[in-house]
């Protein structure tokens, strides 16, 4: 870990400003709750592929107007149509 109080206002605001995008980005922290945390709840009872798809879904269409727009919809999209597939067969 950095020793903060070695650097200057404008370093220490710059490595604060960065670690928030590693550990709660803007597109993940809308709202009263974080994504990470909806995903876990949602995907507590699914295993596997089914969690691993589900989380996907959800975690796309949290971000999708914040980050990638139509592209992480169409992800949406294709994680939804493998969980769709994978329950059709």
């Amino acid at each position: 870990m950095m020793d903060l109080e070695k650097l200057t206002d404008i370093e220490e605001k710059n490595w604060k400003e960065h670690a928030d995008r590693v550990n709660h980005p803007s597109h993940y922290t809308q709202g009263n709750i974080e994504c990470i945390d909806a995903i876990a709840e949602a995907t507590c009872k699914l295993k596997g592929e089914f969690a691993i798809c589900t989380g996907n879904v959800i975690k796309y269409l949290w971000r999708w107007h914040s980050k990638n727009g139509v592209e992480d919809l169409k992800k949406a999209r294709w994680y939804l149509d493998r969980l769709i597939a994978k329950l059709d067969a």
